[in-house]
């Protein structure tokens, strides 16, 4: 899944160049990609209400929803299924992995699921980094009071915490690529923002040593998670060892369900 390209490719997982999300548009032909959601683990839970919310902003589009499981079996028939229903000639999906970061495991799982479907598909980048990705990042923290609810900077108001750890799953390669997320959220928040990962290098205690290093007391764990993609509980339990405070995962949250949309939009315009 590392090769990157702009083209629609049989039996193989094609990346678009860019990273830029457009809406998509409000009407489209029958013969239009279905949007195919990826998931870990089941279709259920938070996957299943952001697909809906999907259908719902978006009713011109075919959304359909698959959980990797341990085989990707159900992705792949919902490839074959939306390919015979389009043209031979055109792209038959374009799969939305709902991740927000590299993911060694379910990136794999795609591209063989779609490699076995030998449908013509196209594979959009993960859905961070993006400023609405930090905007929801933001929610979270702000509704269990750790952070502003808002973007004022004003001096004469001061932050619920003192800084923040960002907390991705991925291994040491998701903890670089999510710094960029890192930067937009540390904008927001006019906090210091430092990445970890819960399954890689550095440790969320070893982010929040730093961070109390450079004189920062009280700090907020934000789980860059929508949820299935790790163990249940494993952003708590990693803020409990580390001594902080955790914001709620990203879960079905809105503007998760808006990045997926301009993902598949992405790739309509480049087309």
């Amino acid at each position: 899944m590392s090769e990157s390209s702009s083209l629609p490719v049989r039996g193989r997982a094609a990346r678009p160049s860019g990273r830029h999300r457009r809406p998509v548009p409000s009407q489209l032909p029958p013969e239009a990609p279905a949007l195919v959601l990826a998931v870990p683990g089941d279709a259920s839970g938070a996957a299943a209400e952001l697909a809906a919310t999907v259908r719902v902003d978006n009713p011109q589009i075919e959304v359909r929803l698959a959980g990797l499981g341990e085989d990707g079996k159900e992705l792949t028939s919902e490839l074959e299924a939306a390919a015979r229903s389009r043209p031979e000639d055109g792209v038959a999906a374009i799969v939305v992995p709902l991740l927000t970061g590299p993911h060694p495991v379910a990136d794999r799982m795609i591209a063989e699921a779609v490699a076995e479907s030998g449908a013509t598909v196209t594979v959009t980048e993960h859905l961070g980094p993006h400023p609405l990705l930090a905007e929801a990042l933001h929610i979270r923290l702000a509704e269990k009071d750790l952070a502003r609810p808002d973007r004022v900077r004003l001096l004469n108001v001061s932050s619920p915490v003192d800084a923040v750890v960002l907390a991705t799953v991925g291994g040491d390669r998701g903890a670089v690529e999510a710094q960029p997320t890192a930067v937009l959220l540390a904008s927001r928040l006019t906090l210091p923002v430092l990445v970890a990962s819960l399954d890689g290098a550095p440790s969320v205690a070893d982010a929040a040593e730093r961070l109390r290093g450079i004189g920062a007391g009280r700090i907020a764990l934000s789980p860059c998670l929508i949820g299935p993609e790790a163990a249940p509980g494993l952003a708590d339990a990693a803020a409990g060892d580390a001594g902080i405070e955790c914001a709620a995962l990203l879960g079905s949250h809105g503007l998760i369900a808006d990045l997926a949309a301009r993902a598949y939009g992405s790739v309509l315009a480049e087309a």
